[in-house]
């Protein structure tokens, strides 16, 4: 009940009718009766003498027994020649004044010594209560119910809303939430659908500047590796033109990963899907590879690897960076980088651990933040623009897979967990 609007709804409800019914209920009930008693009782008494005087002194059983039948009373009659009783399981209910006592009106001596006494009986109607009370269970449970149905209706828009909502996060915008009433709900609905057509606007916005930025800026930068390219190799000029490649190269590269960035930081990237070996795939970025001193990573591969539906530009994207960064943050470690490929459920654990310093507990929350630069981790002149590891996690997440970065002791080992196709 603690989620659902709807039962809340339907408790509220609930209880303000049985509190409201109750109080109702009392009010009236001491309203009628407050005086009640006071102006009945003379006449009840004066009613119990004539029934009494006409059962006679010495009573009459036979008289008590047309009494008994024809009124709904019961009689009991005790002394020194009769004691008789119309109800012998004492079917009766004695009167009790307000103060609890029980009252005398009710019980009469006759001159004979006999004392008898009347009492209210209930055989009549006392089938009665039991079948006013179940009319009233049912009826208590028909408006509950058509409370419930009430209020699912009502709250209809909200399902809407929250459908839509999820449709809009997913990057579908086609399909707005549809506008049942012209309420608050409604009101809402319309809201949400001008705050999603606004959102889309943005994106597609967003994704024609970044076309265009990729289109304007890699013309010229193509032309100015060109020209620098060109320039004459001379002892003078071969430093300078050495340092305009690099630093062209490095823009290339920024520009290229801002955009496969952008492409992957949405929920509904599109990934060409194709089942891919992610061994031989390793294999293949390896080979392209060139360790820092001579140190190649190790590649360790698990028998029985099933083949997964992945992106193989994107993993092998995944790849280069991770085995870059680790090689340029093993330079002097005993060890060379440890790539591991282990089978997990259905799908794929990537492992992969470097021997170096590692870094601080409090920098890895924020290793694949992109352009978080740790300075104990790296320098600037040591490569990259602090894109790497936040492209390799939107790859990992892009795939459904999940990314963990921790302390090896030493070293960093970066786990990634690819799963197998309906477990995403």
């Amino acid at each position: 009940m603690r989620h659902s609007l709807r039962l809340r709804l339907v408790a509220l409800f609930l209880l303000l009718a049985l509190a409201m019914s109750a109080s109702f209920l009392f009010g009236m009930q001491r309203a009628i009766s407050m005086g009640w008693r006071d102006a009945v009782r003379p006449l009840a008494a004066d009613y119990v003498d004539r029934l009494v005087a006409e059962i006679g002194s010495p009573p009459s059983v036979a008289r008590a027994q047309a009494l008994a039948a024809r009124l709904p009373v019961s009689v009991s009659i005790s002394g020194p020649a009769i004691n008789w009783k119309s109800e012998p399981d004492a079917g009766r209910e004695r009167y009790r004044d307000r103060d609890t006592r029980e009252h005398e009106f009710l019980r009469r001596t006759t001159a004979d010594g006999h004392v008898v006494e009347l009492g209210l009986s209930v055989a009549a109607w006392q089938d009665k209560p039991r079948r006013v009370g179940w009319v009233t269970l049912s009826v208590l449970l028909v408006l509950t119910m058509l409370a419930w149905i009430y209020v699912h209706r009502l709250l209809r828009p909200l399902r809407d809303i929250g459908a839509g909502a999820l449709r809009f996060g997913a990057g579908d915008f086609a399909e707005p939430i549809p506008v049942r009433r012209h309420d608050e709900l409604g009101q809402l609905a319309e809201g949400v659908n001008t705050m999603a057509q606004d959102i889309h606007g943005m994106l597609e916005a967003k994704r024609g500047l970044l076309l265009a930025i990729s289109h304007e800026l890699r013309s010229p930068l193509t032309r100015a590796r060109l020209h620098t390219e060109l320039l004459p190799e001379t002892a003078e000029l071969a430093p300078t033109r050495e340092a305009l490649l690099r630093d062209l190269a490095v823009m290339r590269d920024l520009v290229t990963d801002l955009l496969e960035s952008e492409r992957l930081a949405v929920r509904h990237a599109a990934l060409q899907l194709e089942p891919t070996d992610l061994a031989l795939l390793a294999r293949e970025v390896l080979q392209g590879l060139g360790g820092e001193g001579g140190q190649m990573p190790r590649l360790e591969v698990a028998e029985g690897l099933p083949q997964l539906l992945l992106d193989r530009a994107r993993m092998r994207l995944l790849l280069r960076n991770l085995l870059g960064n680790a090689l340029r943050h093993s330079g002097g470690a005993p060890q060379p980088p440890e790539l591991q490929l282990l089978r997990e459920g259905g799908g794929i654990r990537l492992c992969l651990r470097d021997h170096g310093p590692g870094v601080d507990e409090a920098v890895l929350p924020h290793l694949a933040e992109p352009f978080y630069r740790p300075d104990a981790a790296r320098e600037r002149s040591s490569g990259g623009v602090g894109l790497g590891l936040y492209l390799c996690r939107l790859v990992a997440l892009a795939h459904g897979g999940t990314w963990q970065v921790r302390n090896a002791h030493p070293g960093l080992l970066v786990q990634v967990d690819l799963p197998a196709p309906g477990q995403a």
